[in-house]
């Protein structure tokens, strides 16, 4: 990627903005109503919780797909966090720096890519690592006296799974989605609609 083409343009800035707003509000539902509601339905094997993870991760994926930019995971998962825990997320301020390390997650297999890769497969595992970091998070913070074996282990193999699918696969398809409408024709995915 050539230096103009990783610069941010005003466009690129309101875009994340946006997708970070939207999402942020998303989190604050899906922590309240499917978080919440995932508790008492999956009481029978409390790891399986994790099931619902991946919605917290698509802006870290679905931004570096969008815009093909360095840092865009890291400030839309960032702002994103920071719109949920300004309406009162479940897990108050530690949102934010959640967040933020779920966003470096997201990036780092873009930026070993040199943000040359944007297909199916860069961003399922953009979705994995963002999810690892994500539930080892909460291994280490919210967990840390449960049996690793018994619930840890578990916990991060399924929130890293459904983050792979939610957050990799769906933005996947929503980036197409969006693309196919002509409203990303601003940008390198718009652009690539004839193709996907």
């Amino acid at each position: 990627m050539n230096t103009s083409a990783r610069r941010w343009r005003t466009v690129d800035i309101v875009i994340a903005a946006v997708l970070a707003v939207a999402f942020g509000v998303i989190f604050w539902f899906w922590d309240y109503i499917v978080w919440n509601g995932a508790e008492a339905f999956l009481a029978f094997y409390p790891p399986l919780k994790a099931v619902v993870y991946g919605m917290w991760m698509m802006p870290a994926v679905i931004a570096p797909l969008i815009l093909r930019k360095p840092g865009a995971a890291i400030f839309t998962e960032g702002l994103a966090a920071t719109v949920s825990a300004l309406m009162g997320a479940y897990w108050g301020i530690a949102t934010i720096w959640q967040g933020l390390a779920q966003g470096v997650g997201g990036e780092l297999p873009f930026f070993a890519s040199r943000y040359r890769h944007f297909g199916p497969t860069i961003a399922m595992i953009a979705g994995a690592t963002s999810g690892l970091v994500a539930t080892v998070w909460d291994a280490a913070v919210y967990y840390p006296t449960l049996d690793f074996l018994s619930f840890q282990l578990p916990y991060v193999l399924i929130g890293v799974f459904s983050s792979l699918l939610i957050a990799g696969i769906g933005s996947t398809y929503l980036t197409r989605a969006l693309a196919k409408t002509g409203v990303l024709d601003r940008f390198p995915a718009g652009r690539e609609r004839s193709r996907v």
